[in-house]
């Protein structure tokens, strides 16, 4: 086979029927973005725009520890075997905020100096102690009750979403 017969064989490039060319304009100019006022920004956002948020991460954290003695208290009242699955529930729960605090112990310690490394390895702290706790309970608990110990994880993990909701 020839070289002038492979090159027939094979398909050529096409480019569909309906696309358009597309114009890139790099002289364009860039749009330029004004800042509100502080009267704008109020009339927008209401009188409080310019207030620090009440909600700080122990604050957050503090909510969740509650959450998660509501909700052993409520596994404990609701279920059939109360001892088990309030301490489920409760596991479940410190699952939940033991690592919140120790990202918002990182935030304070770090203080001024925060940066996106510090965030990043705050987070990547909160997602290995999360780890670590689910594993160091699988083993360390033959009796746990999975539903109550996740549900209420995952209440507990909503607190963020409330407490922003909240602000």
């Amino acid at each position: 086979m020839t070289d002038k017969t492979r090159s027939n064989l094979e398909p050529k490039p096409q480019a569909p029927a309906h696309a358009t060319p597309e114009v890139w304009d790099d002289e364009q100019q860039p749009e330029i973005i004004v800042p509100l006022t502080r009267a704008q920004a109020e009339r927008l956002f209401g009188p409080d725009v310019g207030r620090a948020s009440r909600v700080t991460p122990f604050r957050v954290v503090g909510a969740q520890v509650l959450l998660s003695l509501i909700a052993a208290l409520a596994w404990w009242i609701l279920s059939a075997s109360p001892g088990n699955a309030a301490l489920s529930a409760w596991l479940g729960g410190t699952i939940g905020w033991i690592p919140g605090a120790l990202f918002a112990l990182r935030l304070r310690i770090s203080g001024d100096r925060l940066s996106v490394g510090a965030l990043v390895t705050g987070e990547a702290i909160k997602v290995a102690t999360t780890i670590a706790l689910l594993v160091a309970v699988a083993f360390a608990f033959p009796g746990v009750h999975w539903v109550a110990l996740l549900v209420t994880f995952v209440l507990t993990l909503k607190v963020y979403w409330l407490a922003m909701a909240l602000k």
